[in-house]
């Protein structure tokens, strides 16, 4: 692969480590990796970090968009269900590549069977866990 080339690539590389494991962003990207499709809602993102508000909570999937590591991903036109979500948010290949090199995949199953356990989810919560989502190809 490619190695760092002077300190730029280098400092760029632990400046993008440290913007995503801050504390809500890194809670973002944990929640897109326990969702049995990785493709949360924003309402689901919201639910699971009950501590930040609904706009900090989107103030910072739109920073991780920004940089590359998480995509927002719409259901087509003619899929979309009235009461369900259509847009919903994803790592790019290129943000999960990240994430690899950094050893922050490695709980990633785990993530997943603990998500399986939350057992007092809101109805809607349950509702919009069971909405179709886009295909992604990958």
């Amino acid at each position: 692969m490619s190695t760092d080339v002077g300190t730029g690539e280098g400092a760029a590389n632990r400046e993008l480590l440290h913007f995503v494991t801050q504390e809500t962003r890194f809670a973002i990207v944990t929640n897109i990796l326990q969702h049995p499709d990785q493709l949360p809602s924003m309402y689901e993102l919201e639910q699971l970090n009950p501590s930040v508000s609904d706009a900090t909570v989107y103030k910072h999937v739109q920073k991780l968009i920004d940089a590359g590591i998480v995509e927002e991903v719409a259901l087509p036109d003619d899929e979309r269900q009235q009461g369900y979500p259509w847009k919903f948010y994803g790592l790019t290949d290129e943000g999960r590549e990240f994430l690899e090199r950094h050893s922050l995949l490695a709980a990633e199953e785990t993530l997943q069977r603990i998500y399986e356990t939350i057992s007092d989810k809101p109805e809607k919560m349950v509702r919009y866990e069971n909405a179709p989502r886009p295909d992604r190809d990958g």
